[in-house]
Formats: C-alpha cells, structure tokens, sequence
C-alpha cells in the first residue's frame, strides 16, 4: 500500500501539476455570464440612491414587469 502510493507520488512529480483546461473554462464562462446576468437585474432594478436620472446602456435589455409574475394563464 505504501509502495503504491510512493509511486503515485513519484510520477506526479515528474509529470508536474496538472489542472484541466475545461475546469478553467467553466469558471471564465460561469463568470462572464454572473456579470452579465447581474448587470441585467441591476440596471433594471430601482435605482440607488445618486442614479436616479442615469439612462440604461443601449446593450442592456429593458425587462418588463408583470402585476402577477408566475401565476394564472401565460401570456403568448
């Protein structure tokens, strides 16, 4: 058992760490797509205080309330 992992330590040594490029890839993405989302949500929130008379960015999307989201008929 030692043995075993002696020389599973042995050759990651020689072969050095090793990090998957897909596991970096979902963070860049899953972190580009937070940013995104949360700029959407914040810029189509109240405004903060200081804000108030600042326009939208033209790439934003206006998102349009509804009086009863997620309950009765869906609206086509």
């Amino acid at each position: 058992m030692i043995n075993l992992l002696m020389q599973t330590a042995a050759q990651a040594a020689e072969n050095g760490p090793h990090f998957p490029l897909s596991f970096t890839l979902v963070y860049v993405v899953g972190f580009i797509a937070a940013v995104s989302i949360g700029s959407v949500a914040w810029y189509n929130s109240k405004r903060p205080v200081g804000w108030e008379d600042k326009d939208r960015p033209d790439v934003v999307p206006e998102v349009k309330k509804e009086e009863t989201p997620g309950i009765g008929e869906p609206k086509a």
